[in-house]
């Protein structure tokens, strides 16, 4: 017989990716999930494969020194009956001289890209062939794969949506930005895997580096220390929280993670400026989505940052509503987190599913600024024991906070009601833009037993007493419309829940503040009060906070912190409230003219109002929306916009993708910044 001779092949790039799902990845190159089969087309010339005399046979192999006992190579011959639990290759068709083959592998096998060789075997004659590579992804769809999600819609939101809405604000005002995640953009990819490859471990041991890439546990740790450059490691994003962002991006500014990781590959895998929260954990969600483990970002609100580990966060103020001393301990208004699915094999049973990952640099883990992953439900249950970093994140929905009075003699006070911290933990739904409420995944309802039987397992004693029906009770409230560039008034509200009249002394204090707790210069102040109530009755105490108050102090948050305190006279209690005012950007508008079709012009509207007293200079528009446009859009203003004017221009968009997409947009200027927008556009479908 004449050797058998291969003359040219095709990988399908196209087909494969359609079955498994990475098509939209737009690389021209193949990009299949482990556990599924994938099929190639081999032409040889001058005659046909014959199953009687040719022998043929593939090799794969992954990372820079494979081998078969760490996982990262494999030889295997072309069978009949393949085995689930390795490589196989089995005839599909044959049609003359060209042979249809089914190629899969195990459903644990090693992530990342692969060089494949065919070596084809006559009369003990053999050929070797390279035909080409291929990347291999985790595989959500297949039920033997850890990162397994049972439901459909679930996958399509957390591994193949490319946008989506991230919650900020503050317990008492919840909003949500739009995200573009744009995990198949082009380049994305090859990113993501060269993220891998210069990670810190792997350049200590590239072996074992590659032989744990089977392991989503693994993978999200990597990730999570990645994200964030303290390490030295040469990570994404650089992290800033004290409102000089002049030389870098501010972290309000961005919209989406493609323009980040492109920056960071552009520059040589020089970390990017600046990140905050959102940012660093919709960066982490991107890469994640990518490789295929099924990812959300979620928001806490009233997050501890507990660094001594007591579960209690001490915070002092004088008698004027100041802070009195630094502390390390911090409350966020709100801090955002990755969860990951996956099975936990490592672990007891029971630790499956969701997983918190935090690739915010706040503590060190195993020497390394990473966080997680960390299950869900061993938060939940208080198992402080168990990997990755329960009780950091257990004090971030669950620490305690203690006011503490500090009076003109030194002596202090420990107020009588502490403020709560993990409230309303929340992320985007599945296929709606509506706020999914998930805390009864992080904990047990306040004051049932089940929490009594976790916080002693926990040994955290609960220092905050409940809502007191006797005595007096405070609280702050916020007139409507705390928009920016107008005055709005702010209340002190007491209840005298006392069958007598009682006489306190109520002050009122307003300072800006940052969204990680640190407080700023104060903008409203009200000389202290007193007030009698009669009983079971109700008083409130107002403070106006005016816009020439605020203006040059408020930070990019936008935020406003407001501290009152009440010294009851008869008891010599004293109580504290502490609210955060978020101040309110105005509205972007967004209208789309024209019929949306893919491939067809369409055009977008866009306009805000100014809503100051003052001129808008420097004003930028950005616009992005993966499928809807190619990268970012930029557009410049050349002209300042006036007190009350409208800014508005048009942008034509060549929809690409067909379906539910999201156009956003960002507004920045020297008055305004990190002002977002955001519009669902559904594209129809080009006829064939």
């Amino acid at each position: 017989f004449a050797d058998l001779v291969l003359e040219t092949w095709d990988l399908h790039c196209d087909r494969n990716g359609r079955e498994h799902r990475t098509a939209d990845m737009g690389c021209k190159q193949l990009v299949v999930r482990r556990g599924q089969p994938f099929s190639i087309t081999l032409r040889f010339s001058g005659r046909g494969y014959d199953e009687g005399v040719d022998k043929l046979s593939f090799n794969v192999e992954t990372g820079p020194c494979p081998s078969e006992t760490s996982g990262t190579s494999s030889h295997f011959v072309m069978t009949d009956c393949p085995e689930e639990s390795c490589w196989s290759a089995v005839v599909q068709q044959q049609d003359g001289e060209s042979l249809s083959v089914s190629l899969c592998s195990p459903p644990n096998a090693r992530i990342g890209r692969y060089s494949m060789t065919l070596e084809a075997c006559t009369d003990y004659q053999g050929s070797s062939y390279q035909i080409g590579d291929f990347i291999l992804l985790f595989n959500p769809w297949h039920p033997e794969d850890t990162v397994f999600m049972r439901d459909e819609n679930e996958r399509h939101e957390y591994v193949l949506s490319q946008h989506g809405l991230i919650y900020q604000g503050t317990c008492n005002y919840i909003f949500s930005i739009p995200w573009n995640f744009g995990q198949f953009e082009d380049d994305i990819l090859a990113i993501c895997l060269n993220m891998l490859d210069i990670n810190p471990k792997h350049l200590r041991d590239q072996n074992r580096d590659c032989s744990r890439r089977n392991d989503p546990v693994y993978i999200g740790r990597v990730v999570s220390a990645m994200v964030n450059c303290n390490d030295e490691d040469r990570g994404v994003l650089f992290g800033r929280w004290d409102n000089r962002y002049e030389d870098g991006m501010s972290p309000m500014a961005w919209i989406g993670s493609v323009d980040i990781l492109k920056r960071w590959k552009k520059f040589g895998c020089q970390p990017v400026k600046y990140g905050q929260c959102w940012v660093f954990a919709a960066v982490a969600c991107t890469v994640m989505r990518c490789l295929g483990i099924p990812s959300r970002v979620v928001t806490n609100y009233n997050s501890a940052h507990d660094t001594n580990a007591n579960l209690t966060i001490d915070r002092y103020v004088n008698e004027r509503g100041e802070q009195e001393r630094y502390s390390w301990d911090k409350i966020w208004n709100f801090h955002c987190w990755v969860e990951s699915w996956m099975a936990r094999p490592d672990l007891a049973a029971g630790y499956d599913g969701w997983q918190v990952l935090d690739p915010t640099p706040q503590e060190k883990s195993e020497g390394v600024y990473c966080c997680g992953p960390a299950p869900v439900k061993a938060i939940k249950e208080g198992d402080m024991l168990l990997k990755y970093d329960i009780p950091f994140i257990f004090a971030e929905v669950n620490a305690d906070v203690v006011y503490w009075v500090v009076q003109g003699d030194g002596m202090q006070k420990q107020s009588i009601r502490s403020s709560d911290v993990g409230k309303f933990i929340s992320t985007k739904s599945v296929g709606r833009d509506s706020r999914e409420d998930i805390t009864h995944n992080y904990k047990y309802p306040e004051g049932s037993e089940e929490e009594r039987a976790v916080f002693e397992k926990a040994e955290h004693q609960k220092k905050s007493i409940g809502e007191e029906d006797e005595g007096l009770h405070l609280r702050i409230k916020v007139s409507e419309g705390a928009n920016k560039g107008s005055d709005f008034d702010v209340f002190a509200v007491v209840n005298n829940n006392t069958d007598e009249e009682r006489v306190c002394r109520v002050t009122l204090a307003a300072r800006a503040s940052s969204h990680n707790g640190t407080v700023g210069p104060q903008c409203g102040l009200m000389d202290p009060v007193d007030i009698d109530i009669e009983p079971r009755a109700e008083k409130r105490v107002p403070l106006r906070i005016l816009y020439e108050d605020y203006r040059d102090k408020l930070t990019q948050d936008n935020l406003i912190k407001v501290v009152a305190l009440l010294n009851d006279h008869q008891t010599g209690d004293v109580l504290v409230a502490v609210r955060d005012i978020y101040v309110e950007n105005p509205p972007i508008k967004i209208r789309i003219l024209g019929e949306p079709k893919q491939n067809r012009k369409l055009v977008a509207e866009i306009s805000l109002v100014n809503p100051l007293t003052v001129p808008l200079n420097g004003c930028v528009f950005v616009v992005e929306g993966t499928g809807l446009t190619d990268g970012q859009l930029i557009k410049e203003l050349e002209e300042p916009v006036e007190p009350q004017a409208e800014a508005k221009f048009r942008m034509d968009l060549m929809p690409r993708l067909s379906g539910l997409q999201k156009l956003m947009v960002d507004f920045e200027s020297d008055q305004l910044t990190g002002v977002k927008g955001y519009r669902n556009v559904i594209i129809a479908p080009q006829a064939m």
